[in-house]
């Protein structure tokens, strides 16, 4: 197991989350090796979900091993609403004959498609905190090129518990288990936008706005279907949640289309729509269809303003 610095508590029958900040692809490999080194003479398995030519780096230095396995992340790399289940998953899988697990998990923050997909990454990375609180012991490693032109070491460093220098792991001095998420403002809708105040009765009306302005904007098919599913999930949401009614907002930002939902409900659950729901699961459902269907999802809700939803739809690819 990696040293401790003196005076360190942690519970090492815990989930453990470490930031590991790098400079380059020497460094890289360097803390990540070290890494699998560790878990390896502990008898750990490891996951590895990092970006394809940095799989590539890690196949050409470790040997063939069936207690390292690369996962495909193409479907949840851009999809951060996506990346809590992914791990679930990942780690469920391999966790099945009984040895503990180790992860490394690295976003592609370079490839990032808008500045509202690195927010939402960097609250992914935050919310891990909640979601594995209560889990099987497991760590997760995740390094972060501090040189990269979205690096943010200090936003970084106060989603991890631990922070991962030269081989040994410390408590981060900027993260707080009691402090709320520091949200990035989202920014305002871009103009011209259309509004739509919906009630009891109109998820017609708000899926036909949103056809109008997809269809303007070359959002159809396949696409715009998915889009009309999740809209009319969380328009529903509004009305049965929300006070009885809510605004729709459309628009288009750059090569996205953006349909923002505002309600004066409140939901309380940080975690909403980012854990599947269980078979027998009554509601919790609208949230998790929308993370499938749509690019991104972001979420704002408090009890004082209410709670605001956009969803991200790619007018092409």
């Amino acid at each position: 197991m990696t040293d401790r610095t003196p005076g360190d508590t942690r519970d090492q029958g815990s989930y453990r989350h470490e930031l590991y900040p790098y400079q380059g692809r020497e460094a890289f490999l360097d803390g990540t090796l070290g890494f699998i080194h560790e878990a390896l003479d502990g008898d750990e398995a490891v996951v590895v979900a990092v970006p394809q030519h940095k799989v590539s780096l890690l196949r050409a230095e470790l040997p063939e091993l069936s207690t390292v396995r690369f996962v495909d992340t193409d479907s949840v790399a851009h999809h951060p609403g996506r990346l809590i289940a992914a791990w679930q998953r990942w780690i469920r899988e391999h966790a099945a004959d009984g040895r503990p697990v180790r992860g490394i998990g690295e976003s592609s923050w370079e490839d990032a498609h808008s500045q509202a997909e690195i927010r939402e990454l960097r609250y992914h990375e935050w919310l891990l905190n909640k979601a594995f609180a209560d889990s099987p012991a497991w760590r997760l490693l995740c390094p972060y090129d501090t040189d990269g032109t979205n690096a943010d070491l200090t936003a970084m460093a106060r989603c991890h518990p631990e922070l991962r220098q030269d081989g040994r792991s410390r408590p981060s001095e900027g993260y707080d288990a009691e402090a709320a998420y520091a949200f990035e403002h989202m920014g305002s809708p871009c103009d011209p936008f259309e509004e739509l105040p919906y009630g009891a009765g109109d998820l017609a009306a708000v899926r036909a706005r949103i056809a109008e302005c997809a269809e303007r904007n070359g959002l159809d098919g396949l696409r715009l279907r998915e889009l009309s599913i999740a809209a009319t999930e969380i328009a529903g949401n509004s009305i049965k949640h929300g006070g009885g009614r809510g605004v729709l907002r459309t628009w288009v930002d750059e090569d996205r289309m953006i349909c923002e939902f505002w309600d004066r409900g409140h939901i309380e659950d940080p975690l909403a729509g980012r854990m599947q729901p269980h078979a027998s699961q009554v509601g919790g459902r609208g949230l998790w269809l929308a993370h499938q269907l749509c690019d991104l999802v972001e979420l704002r809700s408090t009890l004082e303003d209410g709670t605001t939803i956009r969803l991200h739809s790619a007018l092409r690819g």
